[in-house]
C-alpha cells in the first residue's frame, strides 16, 4: 500500500500540472493553424464572387470582379480552384485554374493556357495566391511565437496567437508569413507575408466576419503594400453558395470548353 501511494503521488502531480496549464500551452501551433483554415474555408465545394479594388494615395485606382469556384481535393487537404473573370471588359472570360501545384491562365482571345505563379499579381497588391482558396496548414509549418493583444482591422483589441509559418511546399504562395489568430474563435485577424530575403511584401487584415457557408467567415481583406502603405487593395467576397463544382472544370484541357450554365 505504501508503494502504491508513492507511485500515485507523482501521477497526481502531473495531472494537476496539466489541468492547470493555460489552454494555449496544450494547443499545438499546427493545430491552431488548421483551426484558422476551418474558419476561413468550408469543407466542401462552393462558389462566391470576389471584387478587387485598388487604391493609391487614398483614391480608387482600378477595380476587377471575378467568380471563384472551389472544390476540395479527393484526398482531402488542399482545395482546387477556378477563377472566371467578369470585369473589366479586357479580362472578361479569362480563366485561372489552380490544381495541385499547377496554376494556369487561359485567355479566350489566344485560346491558350500558360503556366503562372501564385505570386503573380491580379490587381494592386492582390496576387493569385490571395484569391484562390488555400488551407495554409497544407503548405506551411507553424510555430507559436507569442500570445499577444493586437488591434484588428476594425479597431478592436483582440487576444491572439502569433504564429510564424514557413513554407514546406516549394509552390506555396509565399516563403514565410506571420499570422495572428484570435484565441477565442480561431479567426484570422492579421497576416504579414515575406519574400525569400525576409523583406515584408504586404500586410493583410481580415475583417467583416459574417455567416456564410455554414460558418462565420471573413468577407473582406485589406491588403497593404509592405514598402508603400499608400498602395492598398480591398478584397470583398459576396454571393457565397454551395456549389457542385464538376471535376471537368478543374482540368486544364477543359478550359477552352468551360461554360457556367448557371450564370
Amino acid at each position: 500500500m505504501q508503494l502504491q501511494k508513492k507511485t500515485l503521488a507523482p501521477l497526481c502531480l502531473v495531472w494537476l500540472l496539466l489541468t492547470a496549464m493555460p489552454a494555449s500551452a496544450a494547443l499545438d501551433a499546427q493545430h491552431i493553424l488548421k483551426k484558422s483554415d476551418e474558419v476561413r474555408n468550408p469543407d466542401r465545394s462552393f462558389s462566391l464572387v470576389t471584387t478587387l479594388i485598388s487604391y493609391k494615395n487614398g483614391k480608387q485606382n482600378d477595380i476587377s470582379k471575378l467568380v471563384l469556384y472551389s472544390r476540395a481535393s479527393p484526398n482531402g487537404g488542399q482545395f482546387r480552384s477556378l477563377l472566371r473573370f467578369i470585369s473589366p471588359q479586357r479580362d472578361a472570360g479569362k480563366l485561372t485554374l489552380k490544381s495541385g501545384r499547377d496554376l494556369w491562365l487561359y485567355d479566350p482571345a489566344s485560346q491558350a493556357s500558360v503556366p503562372i505563379s501564385p505570386q503573380q499579381r491580379l490587381l494592386g497588391q492582390a496576387s493569385n495566391g490571395d484569391v484562390v482558396t488555400a488551407n495554409w496548414a497544407e503548405d506551411y509549418q507553424a510555430s507559436l511565437l507569442a500570445e499577444e493583444q493586437i488591434q484588428d482591422g476594425e479597431k478592436q483589441m483582440r487576444d491572439c496567437y502569433h504564429l510564424h509559418l514557413v513554407a514546406t511546399n516549394p509552390d506555396a504562395p509565399y516563403p514565410s508569413m506571420d499570422l495572428w489568430v484570435d484565441k477565442n474563435d480561431f479567426k484570422s485577424r492579421k497576416a504579414e507575408f515575406y519574400a525569400v530575403n525576409g523583406n515584408l511584401l504586404k500586410t493583410t487584415w481580415y475583417r467583416r466576419y459574417e455567416p456564410a457557408l455554414g460558418g462565420v467567415r471573413p468577407t473582406e481583406a485589406v491588403i497593404i503594400d509592405g514598402v508603400n502603405a499608400q498602395l492598398v487593395t480591398v478584397l470583398r467576397q459576396q454571393n457565397f453558395a454551395w456549389r457542385d463544382v464538376p471535376e471537368a472544370w478543374l482540368q486544364r484541357d477543359y478550359l477552352a470548353h468551360f461554360k457556367d450554365t448557371d450564370q
